[in-house]
């Protein structure tokens, strides 16, 4: 028996209209609980940032390597959240998608163009379900919506420590030795801080630029796809 082609479908019964209605509210339900999550990542990598601050200036004698191993968990939680991101936006994107090819044609036209086999693209994407964004790119959002500036505020508390707390450095040297970290010298740890900043800014801008050549895809053609 050969299946139906999903272009012939003219309109839904109005049974099935109410089983969508209830469809995208569990849809919003579930990207509003996942939105929340990612909310939960970003707090606890303020928190500990915050540990690590009091701890490394809370004394003119204190150590400034809790600022240094907080990089760790803040590492840490921007991958946790970068997975959450993905699931987020699985959900999102389904939502986002019954909003354009659903509710609006229902609103402004009254048609609901059946005939673009929307619905199709929906249904597979139940039927085999998949992140739509890779895990880099959703690395490099959260970089910059949250942790970009998280990044920043804990490297400039490592540079006011080592430079000015609990005295300002004269020289250089005097900066590099308070940099040290048991038998690794500051220099090295100055190259590994440098490295771990310049890394998380190339992918936050790699991202971006990605996201820009997908925004410029879509808007050359009609895209059958979600995310």
């Amino acid at each position: 028996m050969t299946a139906p082609d999903p272009s012939t479908r003219k309109t839904f019964s109005s049974s099935e209209i109410g089983a969508i209605a209830h469809l995208y509210r569990g849809e919003v339900y579930r990207s509003t609980i996942w939105r929340t999550r990612l909310d939960t990542t970003t707090n606890w990598a303020v928190v500990t940032l915050g540990v690590a601050l009091s701890i490394s200036f809370a004394s003119p004698d204190a150590s400034p390597i809790p600022l240094v191993l907080v990089g760790v968990l803040i590492v840490f939680f921007l991958i946790l959240e970068a997975r959450r991101y993905r699931y987020f936006n699985v959900w999102r994107a389904r939502a986002r998608w019954l909003e354009t090819h659903f509710y609006a044609p229902m609103l402004t036209e009254g048609d609901l163009h059946l005939e673009e086999n929307w619905q199709t693209v929906l249904a597979n994407d139940y039927l085999r379900p998949r992140y739509h964004v890779p895990l880099m790119v959703a690395i490099g959002r959260r970089i910059r919506r949250n942790y970009l500036w998280i990044l920043l505020i804990q490297s400039l508390a490592y540079v006011g420590k080592i430079t000015v707390h609990p005295e300002p450095a004269e020289t250089l040297d005097t900066v590099l030795t308070r940099a040290d970290a048991g038998p690794v010298p500051g220099e090295v740890i100055a190259l590994i801080g440098a490295i771990y900043i310049l890394s998380w800014s190339g992918i936050a801008l790699w991202s971006w630029l990605d996201d820009q050549r997908r925004s410029k895809a879509r808007g050359r053609r009609r895209d059958d796809s979600m995310g």
